[in-house]
């Protein structure tokens, strides 16, 4: 059975306090995390996040909110890549 991802609507925000502490609303789901890199999913695009030492905080799908901490070298935002090509529709 397929996963699927929830939408969160409402306003996205990213809130960072001298670089150390980082609030994100509006997000739908989180793809991946270690120490230097989380890759979560907004309704505005894929936002990856990287630094060193990062650690989730919080994470609350319903609520679309995410809080981590560590050393934030930088955020940036990638557009929403399509779920599945070809056969992967084929074969639903």
């Amino acid at each position: 059975m397929a996963e699927e991802k929830k939408s969160v609507k409402g306003p996205q925000n990213l809130i960072l306090e001298n670089r150390r502490v980082l609030t994100a609303t509006g997000v739908s789901n989180v793809d991946s995390f270690d120490e230097q890199t989380i890759i979560a999913y907004t309704d505005l695009g894929q936002l990856i996040i990287k630094g060193t030492k990062l650690q989730i905080n919080k994470l609350n799908i319903d609520t679309g909110e995410l809080t981590l901490n560590g050393e934030i070298s930088s955020m940036s935002y990638s557009e929403n890549q399509p779920t599945g090509g070809f056969l992967t529709k084929l074969f639903k």
